[in-house]
C-alpha cells in the first residue's frame, strides 16, 4: 500500500480508477479507518467518472500513530500530502464527521488545491450538542479485546446501532464482520482522544467559511444523533452558495443503502465546478 509523508507522519492511502481525469479525495471521521469508505462505494464514484482516493488519517489504521498533540490544520496538511503523493494538483474533497471538519480546514488553508467540497454529517465547530446516548459512543472506551473479545465486539456493534441510520439499518452479521475486520486491521483507541483534542483546538470556523469561494454541498441526516442536523445547517449557512441536503432516516454512518445518496451529493458538488452555478 502506498504511503504519503507529511513531516514525520506517514499516511497510508489507496486509489481507485486511476485512469479517470478528476479526483475525489475521501476523508474519514473520528477514529475511523479508510475502510469506512468501502471499496464498493469508491467504485461507485469510479463508475460516475471519477478517480477516488481514500486514506487513513494520522492516529488511525496503517498511518502513523503520533504520541504528541496535533491540530486540525496538521490533518488538513496530511490530506494535501496524500494528493501530492498521488500526483493530484487539485481535487474534489469530501469528508464525513471529523473528516468534514478536515475538508473545511483544507478549503480554508489550501484553496488552490480544492475544486469542490462536500461536507457530510459535520459542523463548523465542535460545539454542536449530541444526544447523551450518542455522546457516550465517543466518550466511553471499549472493553479490552484481549480481556473479553466478545464484549469488545458487542460494544462496537451497539455503538454502530446507536448512531446509525434508522431507515437504513445494517444487519447484525454485517456489523459484526465490520467490527472484527477493523480490529484485525488496526486498533488504536488512544488516537481518538488526540483527534478530539485537534477538533476542539480548531475552534469555530464560521467566519473563515464565510470567505470561501468553492462549490459546496452539505449533506446531513435528519436523524443524526451525534452531530445533529443543526451542524449541517450552520455549515451550509456559513459557506456562500452552499447547497444543503437533509436526508430523512439518515443517521451518522454510511450503510450500503446510502451509497447513491452520498455519491449524488459529492458528484453534484463536483458538477458545479463545470456549470459555475
Amino acid at each position: 500500500m502506498p504511503k504519503a509523508r507529511n513531516g514525520a507522519v506517514e499516511l497510508a492511502f489507496e486509489t481507485f480508477g486511476d485512469d479517470r481525469p478528476e479526483t475525489i479525495l475521501l476523508v474519514n471521521g473520528l477514529g475511523s479507518q479508510m475502510t469506512r469508505w468501502p471499496a464498493a462505494f469508491c467504485e461507485t464514484l469510479v463508475a460516475r467518472g471519477y478517480r477516488a482516493i481514500r486514506f487513513d488519517n494520522r492516529d488511525t489504521g496503517l498511518s502513523t500513530w503520533p504520541t504528541e498533540r496535533y491540530v486540525l490544520a496538521d490533518m488538513a496538511n496530511d490530506a494535501v500530502a496524500v494528493l501530492d503523493a498521488a500526483g493530484v494538483a487539485r481535487a474534489h474533497i469530501a469528508g464525513v464527521s471529523m473528516g468534514g471538519m478536515i475538508v473545511q480546514r483544507m478549503a480554508i488553508d489550501h484553496p488552490g488545491r480544492v475544486l469542490s467540497m462536500t461536507s457530510i454529517m459535520s459542523a463548523p465547530s465542535a460545539d454542536v450538542v449530541a444526544t447523551p446516548e450518542a455522546m457516550a459512543v465517543i466518550s466511553n472506551p471499549p472493553p479490552s479485546p484481549e480481556a473479553d473479545y466478545e464484549a469488545f465486539i458487542a460494544h462496537g456493534m451497539r455503538n454502530a446501532r446507536t448512531i446509525g441510520s434508522p431507515a437504513y439499518r445494517w444487519t447484525d452479521i454485517e456489523l459484526r464482520e465490520r467490527t472484527v475486520a477493523e480490529h484485525r486491521r488496526a486498533f488504536n483507541p488512544a488516537g481518538v482522544g488526540r483527534q478530539r483534542q485537534a477538533i476542539g483546538a480548531d475552534g469555530d470556523r464560521t467566519e473563515e467559511l464565510r470567505r470561501l469561494n468553492v462549490p459546496t454541498v452539505v449533506l446531513h441526516g435528519a436523524d443524526d444523533p451525534l452531530i445533529q442536523p443543526i451542524g449541517g445547517e450552520l455549515t451550509a449557512a456559513a459557506i456562500p452558495g452552499a447547497e444543503l441536503r437533509v436526508i430523512p432516516g439518515m443517521g451518522h454512518d454510511l450503510p450500503p443503502a446510502l451509497y447513491e445518496i452520498f455519491a449524488d451529493a459529492i458528484c453534484a458538488a463536483a458538477a458545479r465546478t463545470k456549470t459555475n452555478v
